[in-house]
């Protein structure tokens, strides 16, 4: 089966096309600025050259015509024909506690969707535009969604709700739902594979550190703590996002500047992080590089930044009552390597051991990065949300049949 992968965003179209018999991926690109007429088209055929095309995009639907386009090019192309491709799987931010799991698409799924939309606003509507727009150039195709909290589902009641009047969960659902399941889920199963261990009976802190962040406590094999809550905006310090703080800070703060709710809002969200205290950049390679220049704004951002993930994993061996393996992964998970020196370092209480030269190595790989004494694996595991959103396709697709 040849599955096309697709992250629909308001403005932009990520997509990949797998041919599940080997898991091989025949093609990837991106639609960025859907809604102008400057768009562009980034396609990578595999064992081809790069193409880049500017056009006037619209809307959605326009986007996957020109991608399925590309895909059966002449020259750029990778498919004979749009009929080899047999589903359609989309990434979506939220479920809900309508979703613990992926689900193909039906109108009562859509519907579903849709009530979440207040939960994300931001990315709901685009999944909607994105399962629209692959039902009108593909009719007839399965499609399937994959949801980024639906793992995060087995939490237990004392791990999600917040310690604020019930009658708000029971009528507004105000409550932790978590992010980047799919991710937690693929490294913590690869965690156990590359340990040759079954995951039932490992306790593991996966890390998943990108410009946005969230560590989860994986116990038996199921998630049951997360640090981003009912938005991506709780948790960590992140590249732009606040993290953690008094909720107190906001009346306060809108009183004294004179904010609006989404001015507010955009502050937490998209000046705070690293970029507020740096005042350089979100991005962690420069922040790292103004701190070994001797900034002394970069180095407060790097060491906030590194205190507050070492804490969560801290909170989350005391949640677990102990930890077998501690995993990286994401953009700076996978390639910081001050980064996981400086948590690392931290953590011998709790038996770690770090190799530092096994540290220092780049690789593509999962690899272990801990001494052959340390009484926790660290393992560093490049994540492939796709590749799970690919492999839930096909299977509820094959058996729907």
């Amino acid at each position: 089966m040849k599955v096309l992968v697709i992250n629909a965003g308001s403005s932009s179209l990520k997509y990949q096309v797998y041919d599940m018999t080997d898991e091989s991926v025949l093609a990837k690109g991106l639609v960025e600025r859907i809604g102008m007429d400057s768009s562009i088209l980034t396609h990578k055929p595999t064992g081809k050259e790069e193409v880049t095309e500017v056009s006037e995009i619209l809307e959605h639907t326009t986007a996957i015509r020109k991608v399925l386009d590309k895909l059966v090019h002449a020259e750029h192309g990778v498919l004979s024909s749009i009929e080899e491709i047999q589903a359609v799987g989309h990434r979506v931010v939220h479920g809900g506690e309508f979703f613990n799991g992926s689900a193909l698409v039906t109108d009562e799924v859509k519907a579903k969707i849709r009530q979440l939309i207040d939960l994300a606003p931001l990315h709901n509507p685009a999944a909607i535009m994105g399962i629209n727009a692959a039902e009108a150039n593909m009719p007839g195709v399965p499609q399937v969604v994959v949801f980024d909290t639906a793992f995060h589902q087995t939490m237990p009641e004392s791990a999600y709700l917040y310690a604020i009047p019930r009658v708000l969960y029971n009528k507004y659902k105000v409550r932790r739902y978590g992010a980047h399941g799919t991710s937690h889920y693929y490294v913590s199963q690869i965690a156990a594979e590359f340990l040759e261990r079954p995951i039932e009976d490992l306790k593991i802190i996966t890390c998943h550190v990108g410009n946005g962040g969230s560590l989860t406590a994986i116990q038996n094999g199921v998630s049951v703590d997360t640090s981003m809550g009912m938005t991506p905006l709780e948790g960590l310090m992140m590249g732009t996002r606040s993290g953690d703080l008094d909720p107190a800070i906001v009346p306060y703060v809108m009183n004294k500047e004179d904010l609006t709710l989404n001015e507010v809002n955009s502050m937490l969200n998209k000046h705070s992080g690293l970029l507020a205290i740096s005042g350089i950049s979100s991005d962690m390679r420069e922040i790292t590089e103004g701190m070994e220049n001797g900034d002394p704004n970069s180095t407060l951002a790097f060491n906030m930044y590194e205190y507050r993930l070492r804490k969560y994993i801290g909170s989350y061996a005391a949640a677990m009552n102990g930890v077998d393996v501690i995993v990286f992964t994401a953009g700076v998970g996978e390639n910081s390597v001050v980064l996981r020196q400086r948590v690392l370092e931290q953590l011998t209480y709790l038996g770690v051991e770090l190799d530092e030269e096994l540290n220092k190595i780049r690789s593509g790989e999962p690899r272990r990065i801990s001494t052959a004494n340390s009484k926790v694996e660290v393992l560093i595991i490049p994540t492939n949300e796709e590749l799970v959103i690919a492999r839930d396709t096909n299977r509820i697709v094959e058996e729907s049949k």
